[in-house]
């Protein structure tokens, strides 16, 4: 399963040299696993309820070129693989009229609980639906 979304650049996005500032690119990508999360079932503040948090624990972020005002974004997100005690999100912006590409990223996601103490495994639950979507996005 592949989550999509699009984003237009604002001034607020850019740095004093006009091109998007490297931590827009990180929300932009936040918000990708986030709604990624919802449309599999899973609010994240529901999750906190339950005791489980999904923190970063690793990224990997490839900036191949610089985006500019008025851009408009696609930001692609896919579960790439999960094991036992991580969930991975492959990752991409491009521009929705150029397709040129501006980041490639992978982030590693974990569990843990509300004291921040990591499950040494991910929530079966958890786990079943992101293998799921995992499958899915490999066909």
């Amino acid at each position: 399963m592949k989550h999509e979304f699009t984003q237009k650049v604002y001034y607020s996005d850019t740095d004093a040299f006009g091109v998007v500032w490297h931590g827009s690119y990180l929300r932009w990508l936040e918000m990708g696993r986030v709604e990624l999360c919802e449309k599999l079932g899973y609010n994240l503040a529901d999750l906190e309820k339950k005791d489980i948090v999904l923190p970063v624990a690793n990224m990997n972020v490839r900036y191949k070129a610089s985006a500019k005002i008025d851009n408009e974004l696609i930001i692609e997100t896919a579960i790439s693989k999960v094991t036992p005690i991580a969930i991975f999100f492959d990752q991409t912006i491009k521009d929705k009229n150029t397709g040129v590409l501006y980041i490639k990223a992978e982030f590693q996601i974990v569990a843990i609980n509300n004291d921040g103490k990591l499950y040494r495994r991910i929530p079966q639950e958890l786990k079943e639906v992101f293998e799921k979507a995992a499958i899915i996005c490999k066909d």
